[in-house]
């Protein structure tokens, strides 16, 4: 057995991939086995050893088990490490079982929305970070995903702050908190209400905002991506779209995601959109665009009722005025249709001004009845071409087209670029490096158009710099947004203020913005999430071991954790590194106790005041 395990470590050590931090990821190995990778097989095979211990010859054939694989890796003697070594002896159990062991789990949760230390401010300053995934059981599940209570509430309007006397589904709203929990917060009141979701999450590129240092991060980004869109789901409107903007790295994947929850007949489109004009000759092939998904609930719902977009300039060049005609720029149409569905007054003849006599080719039928030929022409709307001797066609104008339906290619020049985003920001707080890649106003102008009307909804969880809110408060659409990050107040909360006294950035001038409106600001109220953002802030091991006799006696610890085994093993925590210490105190904490539940709003011990009991009230409509 031990010689097998140093066998196989040293192998491994021959693939790069495998190596994160200068060691052997054990994870990856898993991923990559389980995956049937060839390069991974292939240096399997070269040992011996290995090769008779991990492939079995099947009708002359060597076929790899990699279940006997898996479990081997999985077994905690391969690799172990001290953080490990002490988490096994602590014993983090349910029912007798490790929690990584435990056959009753139901949702394996990332608790960060956007994955960064607790104190940033900004995308740039990431660190390396403690990351976790949660495996919960059924019962602790219903918890956790429980309406909270909403504290801090402030109103903005042109006169600066207000204190909010009443809130209501026609306020907007930007939320404070992590957004899976706001999301089903919102379930109640706004369950199949929202017309647009447009959200801009991580794209996990390995050097966003998504940056998990374990090496399953695209199957954490994969769960952390499924579990809001599920709950987005059911806020939508049956004829509301959801729109996400993706980039290649995980486009492919969440399409999968997002079929298997709305159902591959809700996919609308893939939209190409062109981010930049070109880039660097870095790559072997330049990355000059991204991805936008758009599902429906009800794909026919939605074309019934989805606008069209303004006619281009490029479009409206067939459209010419040969004849110096007063109605402007028009042209011809042609007449026919395929029979289908036809009428007999659909068959005729048509005489030209040369007297040629035309009929409708085989299989086809005149698209439009006798009768309404000869009032177009009596209007001069029929076009025989340039001789008077061509097959009829009608004629249109350029002032009668309303608009065009949408196309899936959409260039610089028509929804704006990564660059004129960034001036948008720049403009708005100076040369702030807060978002690297934020959305221009005018992309998010053409989705908002295209997919509502004015009061309609407009949801999106992923705020960000809110630019959503911002273009939908400029276009009179209502707006919700989430975001978890301390930034919220000083960039979010600051530009929807700028946009209530009338910035004239971005899309402000085309829709003729002059200032208005108002929106509440209000956060999920915290409970053992504050313990999670003093573990984070703490730099020695003193404060950590201050914080973890703080919280060993209190409800903040997790039932299954025994604090007396902590204790007596206290030297072993003081071995771990900082970060393992961080990590193993947020892993004992019980998540279902982040945030307050709105069923334990009386509770004195969370001490809420008699106004946000109210406030609380209208907000989940029970006042």
């Amino acid at each position: 057995m031990q010689n097998l395990l140093e066998e196989l470590k040293t192998a491994l050590q021959g693939d790069e991939r495998l190596i994160i931090d200068s060691k052997l990821a054990k994870n990856k190995i898993v991923e990559l086995a389980l995956a049937m990778d060839e390069d991974l097989i292939g240096l399997l095979l070269e040992n011996e050893e290995i090769k008779k211990h991990f492939f079995k010859k099947v009708c002359g054939v060597l076929v790899f088990d990699k279940v006997a694989f898996q479990s081997f890796v999985s077994n905690k003697q391969f690799l172990p490490d001290s953080y490990t070594a002490f988490k096994n002896k602590i014993g983090l159990t349910a029912n007798g079982e490790y929690l990584s062991e435990s056959r009753e789990v139901a949702l394996s949760w990332a608790y960060k929305d956007c994955v960064l230390e607790g104190g940033q401010t900004k995308e740039v300053q990431k660190r390396k970070e403690i990351f976790w995934n949660e495996t919960l059981a059924p019962d602790e599940i219903d918890r956790l995903l429980a309406p909270k209570v909403l504290t801090n509430f402030k109103k903005y309007n042109k006169d600066g702050e207000q204190k909010v006397e009443k809130i209501s589904l026609n306020d907007n709203l930007i939320i404070k908190g992590n957004n899976l929990l706001a999301l089903h917060s919102l379930k109640k009141q706004y369950a199949s209400k929202v017309k647009l979701i447009y959200i801009d999450p991580p794209y996990n590129t390995g050097s966003d905002s998504f940056g998990y240092n374990d090496s399953f991060n695209h199957s954490t980004w994969l769960t952390f991506i499924k579990n809001r869109l599920e709950v987005a789901k059911v806020l939508l409107s049956t004829s509301g779209s959801l729109w996400i903007s993706i980039d290649v790295n995980e486009v492919h994947y969440i399409k999968i995601i997002l079929d298997e929850i709305f159902g591959r007949e809700s996919f609308i489109a893939e939209i190409v959109w062109q981010k930049r004009y070109s880039r660097e000759n870095r790559e072997a092939i330049g990355d000059v665009h991204e991805y936008i998904l758009v599902y429906s609930k009800n794909p026919i719902d939605f074309k019934s009722q989805r606008n069209l977009i303004q006619i281009t300039e490029k479009q409206a060049k067939v459209y010419r005025n040969p004849n110096n005609d007063p109605k402007g720029r028009w042209r011809p149409i042609p007449m026919t249709a395929q029979e289908g569905h036809a009428t007999p007054e659909q068959y005729y003849d048509v005489t030209s001004p040369s007297g040629k006599i035309f009929t409708p080719p085989e299989g086809r039928c005149w698209g439009i009845a006798k009768s309404t030929f000869e009032r177009l022409q009596n209007e001069g709307r029929i076009y025989f071409g340039k001789n008077g001797d061509s097959q009829p066609n009608t004629i249109r104008y350029l002032s009668e087209v309303e608009g065009v339906a949408p196309w899936t290619w959409w260039t610089s020049e028509e929804v704006g670029h990564t660059d004129e985003s960034k001036k948008e920001i720049h403009a708005l707080f100076g040369k702030t490096k807060a978002f690297d890649s934020p959305k221009p106003e005018r992309l998010l102008e053409r989705i908002i158009h295209i997919a509502s009307n004015e009061n309609d909804l407009i949801l999106d969880f992923f705020a960000g710099s809110g630019t959503t809110a911002s273009v939908a408060h400029k276009m009179n659409r209502r707006f919700i947004t989430c975001e978890q990050m301390n930034y919220v107040e000083k960039i979010t909360v600051e530009r929807l203020k700028k946009v209530i006294h009338g910035e004239q950035g971005g899309i402000s001038e085309a829709v003729k913005w002059q200032g208005g409106g108002s929106f509440i600001y209000c956060e999920l109220t915290q409970h053992n999430a504050n313990v999670i953002d003093k573990i984070e802030k703490k730099n020695t091991s003193e404060d950590l071991k201050a914080i973890w006799h703080e919280i060993k006696s209190t409800d903040f610890i997790s039932y299954k954790i025994k604090p007396e085994t902590i204790n007596q093993n206290i030297h072993e925590f003081e071995a771990l590194s900082l970060e393992e210490q961080k990590q193993f105190l947020i892993e004992v904490l019980d998540k279902n106790q982040l945030y307050v539940n709105y069923s334990e709003i009386a509770d004195e011990d969370y001490q809420i005041s008699d106004d946000e009991k109210k406030l609380n009230r209208q907000f989940y409509g029970e006042a």
